[in-house]
């Protein structure tokens, strides 16, 4: 499955949230050789939500 285009603003958001689950252990790396596409949606504030 090809992954979703994201604009800059986008993967920048995406790179914040991601560093930040990172810290606080929520994720962790993974060499899988499976995964799943991520998507940004913007809530209702303004923000974005990690949707995987």
């Amino acid at each position: 499955m090809a992954p979703y285009r994201m604009s800059a603003a986008e993967l920048e958001k995406l790179k914040e949230q991601l560093e930040e689950l990172l810290e606080k252990r929520f994720v962790r790396p993974s060499v899988s050789p499976w995964g799943a596409p991520v998507l940004l949606v913007k809530k209702k504030d303004g923000s974005m939500r990690l949707c995987i």
